[in-house]
């Protein structure tokens, strides 16, 4: 057999040239974006300190890839899916980002996380919390990193109803997809240890006066009120059942999404004993404590919220992927991602599964008592960890497309 070796030269030239156009920088420039809530009822656990944190992510891997530069840009989302989706969409086609980290508020997260799979480009969601992100909505183009509604709810929930006196519930939801996807895992979660839901009402987001609502709550007899919202909203609804003799007259309530930020706000006299899942606590170890002093230092002297943190977390995880694979096309870098386990300051032995579920171990944390407290941040402890199998819903009961059955 003769070999025309003209043709064989030619064949390897164009698949080196083929390998060596993906594996590039596009516009020789790493770009990322940060939409977040930055004036809204959740900017204060999100938003600015975002940004703070993707910086500090940046700084820290050095700047540039492959002599390339890292670029970051921001933007509000205004907590409106219309909203989030035209500024998605001009970041991607006029602005060259590559990827959108933060997506605070699950209705902008799930249309942002279509436009990214439409647009071949990266989504980390890091402060929403939709289980639907990583269930009927999940997308090959798309990751969930810090926490879901149903981490939450198994976390908060399970504790509760262990200590007893927990057997009925009511929920006070924020109306819009976090707080109905809350509302629903925690609800399943209840009726499964026996529980009972006996009603529940809807709150518009960023709602001053929950009067009305707590007051459908306590009439109810429930003997938990499950908070299904976040921000300024949780706090002012914490604050609003201690003025009504709420929790003095015998009914507990679940914080089901609870920040350092809020409990500061709310204060310990009244937080104290309240129960809440997170991802992170800036003084559980060395480790911890050093991010948070660094990021303290940029923020107004305020440790980072498990948002924060997630989004430092996400974004460095992002950048050794790019790096790993030369490239910032998106489904290569994800490729990289899902192979590299995550270990940092926060997270541990973090694995990304099939569906985009970013697994990792979360944490029950209590408030403490104002005579436990030893400084103005020194809030919360760690009660218990759920270990990472535990805490998340189990690949098994998926219904994300991607997922092989």
């Amino acid at each position: 057999m003769r070999i025309n070796f003209g043709l064989v030269v030619t064949s390897i030239l164009l698949l080196s040239s083929t390998v060596a156009a993906r594996a590039q920088i596009s516009d020789d420039v790493v770009k990322i974006g940060v939409m977040d809530d930055m004036s809204g009822p959740y900017a204060d656990i999100q938003g600015p300190g975002d940004v703070v944190a993707v910086k500090m992510a940046v700084e820290d891997f050095g700047g540039s890839i492959n002599g390339k530069p890292i670029e970051v840009i921001s933007g509000d989302l205004q907590n409106k899916a219309d909203v989030g989706s035209a500024l998605a969409r001009r970041w991607y086609d006029v602005d060259k980002v590559d990827a959108i980290l933060g997506l605070g508020n699950s209705a902008v997260a799930l249309a942002v996380q279509g436009i990214s799979q439409e647009k071949n480009k990266v989504a980390i969601t890091t402060s929403a919390g939709s289980t639907a992100l990583t269930g009927k909505a999940c997308s090959p183009n798309g990751i969930h990193w810090v926490y879901d509604t149903y981490a939450l709810a198994k976390g908060t929930a399970t504790a509760m109803l262990k200590q007893g006196g927990a057997d009925t519930w009511f929920f006070l939801t924020a109306d819009y997809a976090f707080g109905q996807s809350l509302e629903q895992d925690t609800t399943a979660i209840v009726k499964k240890n026996g529980g009972k839901v006996l009603g529940s009402v809807r709150a518009p987001v960023n709602t001053s006066d929950f009067s009305s609502f707590l007051l459908q709550a306590q009439s109810s007899k429930a003997q938990v009120i499950g908070l299904a919202n976040a921000g300024a909203d949780a706090i002012n609804s914490i604050k609003a059942a201690s003025e009504f003799g709420i929790t003095a007259g015998g009914q507990k309530l679940a914080g089901l999404l609870v920040l350092i930020t809020d409990i500061h706000s709310v204060g310990l006299s009244v937080a104290q004993g309240l129960l809440f899942t997170e991802a992170y606590y800036w003084d559980q170890n060395d480790e911890t404590r050093a991010f948070a002093k660094r990021f303290a230092e940029r923020h107004g002297g305020k440790p980072p919220t498990m948002f924060q943190a997630g989004i430092y977390s996400a974004a460095m995880h992002y950048l050794k992927a790019v790096k790993a694979a030369g490239s910032d096309e998106a489904l290569t870098v994800i490729a990289e991602m899902k192979k590299m386990p995550v270990n940092d300051f926060m997270t541990k032995n973090g694995t990304i599964r099939e569906d985009g579920r970013m697994i990792r171990d979360m944490y029950l944390l209590q408030a403490k008592k104002p005579s436990e407290s030893k400084g103005s941040w020194d809030l919360m402890k760690v009660v218990a960890t759920i270990p990472a199998d535990d805490a998340f819903r189990p690949l098994s009961e998926s219904e994300c497309p991607l997922v092989k059955k």
